[in-house]
């Protein structure tokens, strides 16, 4: 497939009149002037054609793109300003679907009969496999090899995006998750901060250190939100275990771990948490919980609050990189991604593909991060601008967390993951209630998942 910018090429074909040799007679001067005339009309046609390809070339093209949130989303501005300087002409119209029903809206626009989306977001993964399921989405592999893209900076994510082989979306948007902790706490019980390298076994021993049972003065070493992905998904950072697989005897040990320090204070109680509904902010904000597993979606908000006033026990706060089990790269950790794709449908697809490469790449990413958020593509200079943004934590080490190894789906592509997703959280609550034991949950996920693969 080749690749043309905005569809147009100026193939405008000028004719070049090839004149008689000398000749002394009449005969000969009249063809060599009416080869003259001849080609001097057909000159006038060429640049009349070059002149009309030319304004076809710098008229307004106008790229549609289907997001959600505009109003609350401070990227989308800046990206399609920073595109169109770089494309005269080129207008990108953004088409905001909302919210909470975006995937299924969007579904149904790119099924009917009159979608002309350029461009779309791409909000979760079942959402993606729905349209990629659909036949609505352009396959971008020869493009991506066409353009010699080097995916290896999407952290392994694109691997685990692809369906049949084939890659149908590129990410733009990464989160990722971290050790959020209060430096606060470490100083009080004189322990050293939480490190970038951390086993699961040390992690468990700090939490540990600084947690205090005592009634009324609770200090709590570890925070899990009532999420199964919280507990559950720790299994999967050796890049050998699959949430999708049907087998999770590899959950154990975590469940092991939390729900001992469960019982000995070391966190707070699954069943209070869900029973009252504690926010994960609410919990980090109250300024008892030592360190949290969250998504880098917290890091603006926790910004925010601080800044404004309403988090203030909280406020000497620190991030860490994911604790991760035994030989497993420090740097290993969850992610959740947003992605751009090009419908089949697209009008302008030539354009449409210049525009993700321009979101999805570096140019885009530095724009992602100037405002705050965190991009697909991290590197050096990427994470240094995050870092930089006002409230951000000051130290080295945190700064360091922001880069990361080996990124893992919460949720890979799968046909059938919300029906798995379903099986877990139940099996999940069952567990953190200590309503069922940790083998009895294991064989449960174990079956009724095997039973649904099998089908």
């Amino acid at each position: 497939m080749k690749k043309k910018f905005l569809g147009l090429t100026l193939a405008a074909s000028m004719a070049a009149a090839s004149l008689a040799g000398c000749g002394g007679s009449a005969d000969t001067a009249a063809t060599a002037a009416d080869s003259e005339e001849t080609a001097a009309v057909e000159a006038g046609d060429g640049a009349e054609e070059t002149a009309a390809a030319e304004a076809a070339s710098s008229e307004e093209v106008t790229l549609k793109w289907s997001v959600w949130d505009i109003s609350l989303t401070t990227y989308y501005e800046p990206l399609i300003e920073a595109f169109e300087a770089a494309h005269p002409g080129v207008t990108v119209e953004m088409i905001d679907l909302g919210s909470s029903d975006y995937q299924t809206v969007l579904a149904t626009e790119l099924t009917g009969s009159g979608s002309d989306f350029d461009v779309v977001c791409v909000k979760d993964v079942p959402g993606y496999t729905t349209l990629v399921n659909k036949g609505v989405l352009e396959p971008l592999d020869d493009l991506i090899a066409q353009d010699g893209i080097d995916l290896s900076m999407y952290g392994g994510i694109t691997d685990q995006v692809k369906v049949d082989d084939k890659l149908y979306e590129l990410p733009f948007r990464s989160d990722f998750w971290v050790l959020f902790y209060n430096k606060d706490i470490f100083d009080a019980a004189g322990v050293e901060y939480p490190t970038n390298d951390m086993t699961f076994e040390e992690y468990d021993a700090l939490a540990r250190s600084v947690a205090n049972t005592e009634p009324g003065q609770e200090v709590y070493g570890a925070h899990y939100h009532t999420w199964r992905s919280a507990v559950q998904l720790f299994g999967i950072l050796d890049g050998k275990n699959s949430i999708v697989g049907g087998n999770y005897d590899f959950t154990k040990p975590y469940y092991e771990m939390v729900l001992k320090e469960q019982q000995d204070g070391v966190c707070q109680d699954y069943a209070t948490l869900k029973t009252s509904s504690l926010h994960y902010s609410g919990a980090f904000s109250q300024g008892n919980v030592a360190m949290m597993n969250m998504g880098s979606w917290f890091i603006p908000t926790l910004i925010e609050k601080i800044s404004a006033g309403e988090y203030t026990e909280c406020t000497n706060w620190g991030i860490a990189k994911y604790p991760h089990a035994e030989g497993v790269e420090p740097g290993s950790t969850l992610a959740t991604i947003t992605s751009l794709a090009i419908p089949t449908s697209a009008p302008n697809k030539d354009l449409a593909w210049e525009f993700v490469k321009f979101v999805t790449g570096e140019e885009g990413a530095e724009i992602i991060a100037s405002t705050g958020s965190i991009p697909a593509t991290m590197n050096d200079d990427i994470a240094a601008m995050v870092a930089s943004v006002e409230g951000f934590p000051g130290d080295e080490a945190s700064r360091e967390a922001l880069q990361t190894a080996n990124l893992y789906l919460e949720m890979p592509v799968h046909a059938k993951s919300s029906e798995i997703e379903t099986i877990l959280n139940e099996a999940h609550d069952g567990i953190m209630t200590e309503s069922i034991t940790i083998d009895e949950g294991i064989a449960q996920m174990n079956e009724k998942v095997g039973a649904l693969l099998a089908e």
